[in-house]
């Protein structure tokens, strides 16, 4: 569906998201990549190495412009992502939305992952794990971090959230997945479950979460991967190597779209199908590639990664264009479907 909230001709900066009562800017920022490298074995699962001074500079920056929601999880970087985001956002809590995740367990020494954990205790163990490292007496929106857990089990992991409402630990919950029967079923039971986090952009969709979500009145949908970890940058080819420590280089079975640091050749072909449309205006690809999910529904609120202030000043200009022309979105779903 088409956005309703933003006419054509204004900038899709005036067009606000909810996670729950809250009103929050329509753009988000991922805090993944600024956890820096961690690992489940060999496997890495972050994004290469990092500078953490840049990567507050960069939080920062976002903020001055106008960007308020922030996207973590204890496991980013086994914990160094979340203790980044709450230094750099100190100085603006009453002004930012904080959201983070649980479920993973990890070792912040050696930065290893282990087996998952959803039971009531870790759930509080991880909750205040979490505040201690954010440095904050309560969490805006809690995830839980198990895509496929589930939903005839969720119950003992609701009652807990709950818990942690009524005591002021956190302020909302919702479910990081991908399947439409797991968010039903907490949102079923949990009054307090208002988001739901998907992956999804303009290469790969998920037509079922958004009309899920609206029935179930979700606030908001959360775009987990809206660039396509990193392929909608249009930055990326088979001749640019990637650093050993990048979950791309050594591709884990559930990321679709690079392998073994290459992207993938059919996505790469589906993409540049649709670059005219997504770049006709000016845009970058990646602000395109943005464009198109706040313009696809008003419930979107991408959260596009970053590890500079250069990157973040260039998605956050996605927000200072209009909604991508109604003809294009059609020709864009022509061209894909």
């Amino acid at each position: 569906m088409q956005n309703p909230n933003v006419p054509a001709s204004r900038p899709l900066r005036e067009a606000r998201r909810h996670i729950g009562t809250r009103s929050v800017s329509a753009l988000g920022m991922g805090c993944w990549a600024i956890g820096g490298p961690f690992w489940a074995g060999e496997q890495p699962l972050g994004w290469g190495e990092v500078d953490d001074k840049e990567s507050i500079a960069a939080l920062r920056l976002a903020v001055e412009l106008g960007v308020d929601f922030f996207d973590t999880a204890d496991v980013y970087g086994a914990g160094h992502s979340e203790r980044v985001v709450g230094e750099a956002l100190r100085p603006f809590r009453d002004q930012v939305l904080i959201a983070s995740k649980f479920a993973n367990t990890f070792d912040e020494e050696s930065r290893q992952t282990f087996t998952p954990d959803a039971s009531p205790g870790h759930i509080r163990r991880a909750c205040e794990a979490s505040l201690r490292r954010l440095g904050i007496e309560r969490i805006d929106l809690y995830q839980f971090h198990w895509n496929d857990y589930a939903a005839e089990a969720i119950g003992p992991l609701v009652e807990t959230l709950e818990a942690l409402v009524r005591e002021g630990k956190i302020a909302a919950y919702g479910w990081s997945t991908d399947f439409t029967d797991r968010i039903a079923a907490m949102k079923v039971i949990g009054p307090n479950c208002v988001t739901v986090q998907f992956e999804h952009n303009v290469l790969a969709g998920n037509p079922q979460m958004l009309p899920t979500a609206q029935e179930l009145g979700i606030t908001a949908a959360i775009n987990r991967g809206p660039l396509g970890m990193g392929l909608l940058t249009g930055r990326f080819t088979s001749a640019q190597p990637l650093a050993a420590s990048d979950l791309r280089s050594k591709t884990p079975e559930w990321l679709q779209y690079f392998k073994d640091g290459v992207p993938v050749p059919a996505l790469a072909e589906k993409l540049e199908r649709i670059r005219g449309l997504l770049t006709a205006d000016g845009r970058t690809l990646a602000q395109g590639a943005l464009a198109w999910l706040l313009t696809e529904s008003p419930l979107n609120l991408p959260i596009p990664g970053f590890r500079t202030r250069e990157q973040v000043r260039a998605n956050i200009a996605t927000l200072d264009y209009p909604p991508l022309p109604a003809v294009a979105m059609r020709e864009i779903a022509a061209l894909l479907g």
